[in-house]
């Protein structure tokens, strides 16, 4: 497998005019913003969706204007949802530094995730570009959903296999799915070549998460959070459900009351991810994992072949055999 940066070579040089071109769009008049705006694009990560933005508008042609503003969309709106879930959810760390919220309160974590979503909004208004205002705010709307709709079946724990990809579809999938699309119509694609790209992404993304929702179950990694936190927050991921579709009805018992009741117990914790390891937990959700990948590859080989399609064939790759 390539590295992320030997993935990202067919696009190094936008990706690097993008960061200022980021940093200019967020200016703003209060010092506080500024500061805060600094922090986070000083801690900006891998930068996966801006790669599949600029990989997918490259494949259908150059990168414009447009392009800078689809990845800028995009970027704003991952980091604002970011903000308010550190807030929702009581953390203090990502990617291993402080959260916006440890530092400025949740109060002030919070406002600053609005001004990026309504900074996102009014550039897109400000630079005509509502084709990709209207794929992204699909986004945003399945993004709440898919929250939503997690927190409803959280309360009875009652998340069948279907209903776990519905939530990870809209959560998380749709955001991947939004960063191709905006790409390929940033390039002049046609509105049938954007719809593919869109449920290519989506696909991918489906994959994405499944491997995130592994590394809960992987000790010895840097995922930047402590292993067992879905458990503890009641969330049902694939290994999960799959346990639970497989154990007997006092088992069954056994892990809901366990999830529901004792989520801060290390020692049930710890006994309950055992059991999910013991009875095929993880194997089943990384052949889950590899068949999403897969689909998504095999999406993309309807396009020409080229580098930058062969980046984003190793995108989808890396994005699912990551350690962290």
């Amino acid at each position: 497998m390539r590295s992320l940066e030997q993935i990202k070579a067919p696009v190094a040089g936008q990706l690097e005019a993008f960061n200022d071109k980021f940093k200019a769009y967020l200016k703003s008049h209060v010092l506080l913003l500024d500061t805060i705006t600094g922090y986070l694009i000083r801690r900006k990560g891998k930068q996966i969706r801006p790669v599949f933005v600029f990989l997918s508008a490259r494949m259908f042609g150059e990168v414009q204007e447009r392009t800078y503003v689809a990845a800028s969309l995009i970027e704003m709106l991952h980091t604002a949802t970011l903000m308010h879930d550190d807030v929702v959810d009581d953390s203090y760390m990502r990617r291993g530094f402080f959260s916006v919220n440890a530092l400025w309160k949740n109060k002030i974590a919070v406002l600053v995730g609005d001004f990026l979503l309504s900074r996102g909004m009014l550039m897109s208004l400000e630079k005509q570009e509502f084709q990709l205002l209207q794929i992204v705010s699909r986004a945003v709307q399945e993004m709440s959903e898919g929250e939503l709709l997690q927190f409803e079946k959280a309360r009875r724990l009652d998340i069948s296999e279907e209903i776990y990809f519905e939530i990870i579809r809209k959560k998380t999938a749709s955001l991947i799915a939004s960063c191709c699309a905006t790409g390929a119509a940033s390039a002049g694609a046609g509105p049938e070549t954007i719809e593919q790209m869109h449920r290519f992404g989506e696909t991918a993304g489906i994959a994405f998460q499944i491997r995130d929702d592994l590394f809960d179950y992987t000790s010895g990694k840097i995922t930047g959070k402590p292993g067992g936190l879905d458990i503890r927050e009641q969330k049902m991921t694939l290994p999960l459900i799959h346990l639970l579709n497989t154990s007997s009805r006092a088992d069954k018992r056994w892990i809901i009351n366990t999830v529901k009741f004792h989520n801060t117990d290390p020692d049930r914790i710890s006994d309950l991810m055992a059991r999910v390891a013991q009875r095929g937990g993880l194997e089943y959700a990384r052949e889950r994992m590899t068949e999403y990948r897969d689909k998504a590859i095999g999406m993309l080989r309807d396009f020409p072949p080229g580098p930058c399609r062969d980046s984003l064939e190793e995108l989808v790759r890396f994005v699912t055999d990551r350690d962290n």
